[in-house]
């Protein structure tokens, strides 16, 4: 967009005003750290005199409804037979209630544009069919640090939904109370998960940079990590009345 721009002799302040948006954000376009909307390249494709090469562009938006960075494992996800999560901070993806993932995705840095945001949540709901619309079923385990239940965007909502979403007998979610966390425990959130063709994947997720990898060693150290976890978590049924009663506390 920046090149047919300076190309074409547009100025950066004239198509912020033909599209209605900052020049701050049309920068940030350009420079990637904002998806551009189709707004912004059907006018710019007739400010540019582009024919169309950048109204063409459209289509291929949709393929950036998660962050890049976790595009890959969400492909691998699609294709799970098993998935094993553990999650300190947040309540895992699959879980949230649709008020609690607005509420994560409204406060990401950098700020997103509303269409952004809208999608990306939209793209969070869709991804919970895994629970139980997949054919054939897709066995979930989830371990869920205290700290994660405490956030101040948990609300009642959010604890009953965990409650519910624990019903379906191919979905197990425990707690890990703050008295039983183990160093491993702090070390951050991790995915492990099996593909219909037996592959296995480990998939860490940090503020800057995450990681999938196939790597039989990184494997088998996250299973070792995870299992160690779990054995300090309480059970299913133990955990839903932990969950039961900080709903009741709310």
């Amino acid at each position: 967009m920046k090149r047919w721009r300076i190309k074409a002799d547009v100025s950066r302040e004239k198509l912020a005003s033909a599209a209605n948006y900052s020049t701050e954000t049309i920068a940030s376009m350009e420079r990637g750290v904002r998806r551009p909307t189709p707004r912004v390249l059907d006018v710019a494709d007739e400010l540019c005199d582009a024919h169309g090469m950048l109204s063409a562009a459209k289509p291929f938006l949709n393929l950036e409804r998660f962050p890049a960075r976790a595009q890959d494992f969400m492909e691998r996800e699609r294709e799970a037979t098993s998935i094993w999560w553990y999650e300190v901070t947040y309540i895992p993806g699959l879980l949230q209630t649709q008020r609690y993932a607005r509420a994560l995705i409204d406060n990401h840095v950098p700020p997103l544009d509303e269409e952004v945001v809208e999608e990306r949540i939209a793209a969070r709901m869709e991804r919970q069919a895994i629970l139980t619309a997949r054919k054939p079923t897709v066995g979930l385990s989830f371990v869920v640090y205290e700290a994660a239940l405490c956030s101040p965007q948990v609300d009642k909502e959010q604890l009953h939904h965990l409650l519910e979403a624990s019903r379906p007998r191919n979905v197990l979610v425990q707690v890990l109370p703050f008295e039983r966390a183990i160093p491993a425990a702090l070390m951050g959130p991790m995915v492990l998960l099996e593909t219909r063709d037996h592959e296995r994947f480990a998939f860490t997720e940090g503020a800057f940079a995450s990681e999938l990898s196939a790597d039989p060693g990184v494997v088998s150290r996250a299973t070792e990590r995870l299992s160690m976890i779990r054995t300090q978590a309480l059970g299913p049924d133990e955990s839903a009345r932990f969950i039961e009663r900080m709903a009741d506390q709310r």
